[in-house]
C-alpha cells in the first residue's frame, strides 16, 4: 500500500509539505503542488487526512470552549472561527459547556484537551487558578475571546463592555430620559461571566457623569435570553412607577423587555424607550435600538491570531493591529479591543415631557 512517505520521496520533499499540498493549503508554492499531485496520482495515493495531519505532528484540530452554543453571540462567533479554520486547513472541536460548571471544569482540568488539539480558544470562559495551571500544562497556543480573565502568553480578542453600556446609557441621557432602568445578568448562573458586572459599570458610571445617582430598584437581574428580559422587565414594572426608558445587557434581554412593556399596554418608545448591546440579526427587524458589537469579526480575528504561531498562512492576509491596548492581566499581550458603535431605531426616543 503507498504511503505518505513514497509520495514525498518521489515528489522530493518532506511528508509535511506533501500533507500541506493535498489539504491545498495555501504555504505550498504552484511548483510544488504540481509536483506532488503528479507524484500521488502516479503512486495512485489516496490521502488520509489523520495521516497527513499527523505526519506533520499535528491533529490538525482546534478546540473551541463556549458557555452557551444556544446564545446569539457564541453561535456567531463559533461559525465565523470555524469558517475561517476550515478555509486554512484545520478543523474543529467544539465543547459546549451548556452553562454547567462541573462540565467547565471536566474540560479545563482534565486530560480531555490533551492530544485531541493543536490550539485552543476560549469564548467567554470563566477561568480559575486550577485552569490557568492546566492550561500551562497543555503548553498549547490559544486564544480567548470575550474574557475578563487572561491566560498568560494567549492574545485576547473583545470589545470594551464597559464603555457600551456607557454609550447604550448616554444616548437615552441625550434623548432626556433621567428615570433609566437596568437589566442585565443572572447572578446564580453557575458560570461566573464578568460581561454583565462590566457592562452595569458602565451603565452606572453614564449616570454618575449626568448627576444622577443610581438607584437599586431599577436595576434588575436575570439570563441573557429573551425570557430572561421579560421576566426582568415585569419585575421591574411590579416594583412600582415604571422607568422612561431601559438599557438592557443584551439584545436578547431587550427583546424580551419590549414584549413584556406591550403585554402591560405601554408602548415602545412612546412611553418607555428600550436599549441593547450586540445588534442580533433580528435588532433591525424588531426596530430595536442598540450598540453594535463586532461579534464575527471577533471569531475571525482569533482564528487568524491563532493560525499563526501553528506556522499556517490562511487565505485572509489582513495584518492584525490592536486598537487602543488597555492593561490586562498578561501585559505581554494586551487585548485587542474591537469598536462598537450606536445605531439608532425605533424603540428609542425623546421622554413624554420632553
Amino acid at each position: 500500500m503507498t504511503r505518505i512517505d513514497d509520495v514525498a520521496r518521489l515528489a522530493g520533499v518532506s511528508t509535511a509539505t506533501v500533507s500541506r499540498a493535498l489539504r491545498g493549503l495555501p504555504t505550498v508554492s504552484p511548483g510544488t503542488r504540481r509536483r506532488v499531485l503528479a507524484a500521488a496520482e502516479q503512486l495512485d495515493y489516496a490521502v488520509s487526512p489523520s495521516a497527513s495531519r499527523l505526519a506533520g505532528g499535528r491533529t490538525g484540530t482546534v478546540a473551541v470552549v463556549v458557555p452557551r452554543i444556544t446564545r446569539w453571540f457564541f453561535a456567531t462567533v463559533v461559525e465565523a472561527v470555524e469558517d475561517f479554520l476550515h478555509q486554512s486547513g484545520y478543523d474543529l472541536l467544539l465543547h459546549n459547556l451548556g452553562g454547567r460548571e462541573q462540565i467547565r471544569q471536566r474540560v479545563l482540568r482534565t486530560a480531555n484537551l490533551q492530544k485531541r488539539v493543536d490550539a485552543v480558544i476560549l469564548v467567554a470562559t470563566p477561568l480559575h487558578a486550577a485552569d490557568l495551571t492546566a492550561l500551562a500544562a497543555l503548553d498549547l497556543p490559544g486564544v480567548t475571546i470575550s474574557s475578563g480573565t487572561g491566560v498568560p502568553g494567549w492574545p485576547c480578542v473583545r470589545i470594551d463592555d464597559v464603555a457600551a453600556a456607557r454609550t447604550a446609557t448616554r444616548h437615552l441621557l441625550d434623548l432626556g430620559h433621567r428615570r433609566i432602568a437596568h437589566i442585565s445578568g443572572d447572578p446564580d448562573d453557575e458560570l461566573a461571566y464578568t460581561t454583565h458586572v462590566d457592562r452595569r459599570r458602565g451603565y452606572q458610571a453614564a449616570l454618575r457623569a449626568a448627576g444622577i445617582r443610581p438607584d437599586p430598584s431599577l436595576d434588575v437581574e436575570s439570563q441573557f435570553t429573551v425570557d430572561g428580559g421579560n421576566r426582568a422587565a415585569t419585575e421591574l414594572l411590579a416594583r412600582g412607577e415604571p422607568p422612561t426608558a431601559i438599557v438592557a445587557a443584551c439584545d436578547e434581554m431587550a427583546m424580551g423587555a419590549m414584549t413584556a412593556l406591550r403585554d402591560a399596554g405601554l408602548r415602545v418608545p412612546q412611553d418607555v424607550s428600550v436599549v441593547g448591546i450586540d445588534d442580533h440579526d433580528l435588532a433591525g427587524a424588531l426596530g430595536l435600538s442598540t450598540v453594535a458589537q463586532p461579534a464575527a469579526e471577533q471569531g475571525r480575528l482569533a482564528a487568524r491570531m491563532l493560525l499563526d504561531p501553528l506556522g499556517a498562512r490562511t487565505l485572509d492576509s489582513v495584518a492584525v493591529r490592536p486598537r487602543a491596548p488597555v492593561a490586562g492581566p498578561d501585559t505581554a499581550n494586551p487585548p485587542v479591543i474591537l469598536p462598537t458603535r450606536l445605531v439608532v431605531r425605533e424603540s428609542t426616543a425623546p421622554p413624554r415631557a420632553h
